[in-house]
C-alpha cells in the first residue's frame, strides 16, 4: 500500500467527519481525513461554542435511541481525553399545548420513559423568573439535557483519531472524487489519494460534492448572538435553563451565561433557503439582531442588553428536515451523511459509529431507516 493509499478517506472533518475518522481508526483502519479549511473553522456548522443535547426529542420519536447512544459515546470521548465536553443542564421547552414542540416532547418522553416535569405559565415564572410568557404557554422541563462544547468536541475527535494513527490534513480542498477499480480516487489541490472506501461529510457543500446522488439539499443562514444581561448571575445554569421557545414570531432557543460573552440566543429556522454556501452573507446586520432582540424584549427582558458577540453559521436542510445518511446508490463503497437540518451535532458521536459501520459492511444496527435517500427518490 502506497503512501497515498488508505482503507478509508473521510471528506470533511467537522463534527460528523471527525467522529467517523476516530471510529474507523479505533477499529484499526488506515484513515485519511481531508478538510478544506483550518480545523475548527467557522465557515460551516460545527462552531459557535455550544450545542444543545436533549433526549425528549420533539422532532421524531425515532431519534431517542440514537441520542441515548450519542450520550454514551460522548462520555467515552470524555474519558479518553480526560476533559469535560458534555455538561448537564435542564432544558425547558416552552410553547402552546397543541404546538409541535410541546406535543413532540411529551410524546417522546412518554414513549421512551424519559423523566420530564410539566409546568404551566405561572410555574415557569415562579421557577425561572427571567422568563415572561403569558398564560397560554406551558413548559416541559427535561432535567437530563445539557450542552456540548462544539469546537472542543471536534478537536477531541481529531486528537483521538490521530493518536490512533489516522492522518488528518486541513487546508486541503478537494477538487474531485471518482469511483475507480472497486475503490475511490480523490484529487485535492495538493495531491491524489486512493482508498477502498469513501465517507462524505462535507456539511453545506454536500449538494455539490454529492451532485450525482440527486439529494435535494438547501442551505440556510443562521445568526447566533450573545447578549449582555442585567445580572449574569441570574442567568447562570444553576438558575436558568437551556430553553427552546415556540412562539407566533418563530422558534427561538438559548443557553445560560457560561462566560463573559453573555446569554446565547438565536432564532431556529425562519430564513430563506439557498442552494450554495457561497450565497451566505457572512456579515451580521442590524436586522439580524432586531429579530432576536424582539423575542428577548417580550419574553426574556433581563437579557435585552448590548450584543457582545455574533456568529454566522449554516444549516444544511433536507426537504423533511430529517437527516440523510446512506450508502451511495451507484457506488456501494461510498457512504455519506448530510442534511442535519440545524439539529444534528448532538448526534455526531453516534453518527461516527454509523458511518464506520456502513463503510465497513454496508449496514448498521442503529435505527437509520428514516434517514435513507430512498424516501426522496420515491416521490
Amino acid at each position: 500500500m502506497g503512501d497515498n493509499s488508505y482503507d478509508v478517506i473521510v471528506l470533511g472533518v467537522g463534527g460528523m467527519g471527525s467522529a467517523a475518522a476516530f471510529e474507523l481508526a479505533r477499529r484499526g483502519r488506515r484513515v485519511l481525513g481531508l478538510e478544506q479549511f483550518a480545523l475548527g473553522h467557522d465557515q460551516g456548522s460545527s462552531h459557535g461554542h455550544t450545542r444543545i443535547i436533549r433526549k425528549a426529542y420533539y422532532e421524531h420519536l425515532n431519534y431517542v435511541p440514537l441520542v441515548l447512544r450519542a450520550y454514551e459515546r460522548w462520555r467515552d470521548l470524555e474519558r479518553r481525553q480526560g476533559r469535560t465536553l458534555l455538561t448537564e443542564c435542564a432544558c425547558l421547552s416552552i410553547g402552546r399545548p397543541d404546538g409541535e414542540l410541546i406535543a413532540g416532547v411529551r410524546q417522546s418522553a412518554e414513549r421512551h420513559g424519559l423523566p420530564v416535569e410539566h409546568l404551566d405559565a405561572g410555574a415557569i415564572r415562579r421557577r425561572f423568573p427571567a422568563f415572561q410568557f403569558s398564560d397560554e404557554y406551558i413548559g416541559v422541563l427535561e432535567p437530563s439535557a445539557g450542552f456540548l462544547y462544539v469546537e472542543d468536541c471536534v478537536r477531541a475527535y481529531v486528537a483521538e483519531a490521530r493518536r490512533l494513527g489516522a492522518t488528518i490534513r486541513d487546508r486541503e480542498p478537494v477538487v474531485s472524487w471518482k469511483a475507480e477499480g472497486g475503490g475511490v480516487v480523490v484529487e485535492t489541490l495538493a495531491g491524489r489519494y486512493t482508498a477502498d472506501r469513501l465517507i462524505v461529510t462535507v456539511g453545506p457543500w454536500a449538494r455539490q460534492i454529492l451532485a450525482d446522488v440527486g439529494a435535494s439539499l438547501t442551505v440556510m443562514r443562521q445568526v447566533v448572538f450573545w447578549f449582555e444581561t442585567r445580572d449574569d448571575v441570574a442567568f447562570q445554569r444553576d438558575r436558568f435553563p437551556i430553553y427552546i421557545a415556540d412562539t407566533p414570531e418563530g422558534a427561538f432557543y438559548g443557553l445560560p451565561v457560561l462566560n463573559a460573552d453573555g446569554l446565547k440566543t438565536a432564532r431556529h429556522y425562519g430564513a430563506p433557503e439557498l442552494r450554495d454556501p457561497s450565497e451566505i452573507e457572512r456579515t451580521v446586520s442590524a436586522n439580524d439582531e432586531e429579530t432576536v432582540r424582539r423575542f428577548l424584549r417580550a419574553h426574556v427582558p433581563g437579557a435585552d442588553g448590548p450584543a457582545r458577540k455574533a456568529s454566522v453559521c449554516i444549516y444544511t436542510l433536507t426537504p423533511d428536515r430529517h437527516f440523510l445518511i446512506d450508502v451511495h446508490p451507484d457506488h456501494p463503497h461510498v457512504t455519506f451523511a448530510a442534511g442535519f437540518s440545524g439539529h444534528g451535532f448532538k448526534f455526531a458521536s453516534v453518527v461516527g459509529e454509523i458511518l464506520a459501520d456502513l463503510a465497513e459492511s454496508g449496514r448498521t444496527d442503529q435505527p437509520i431507516e428514516m434517514f435513507r435517500l430512498a424516501r426522496f427518490q420515491a416521490k
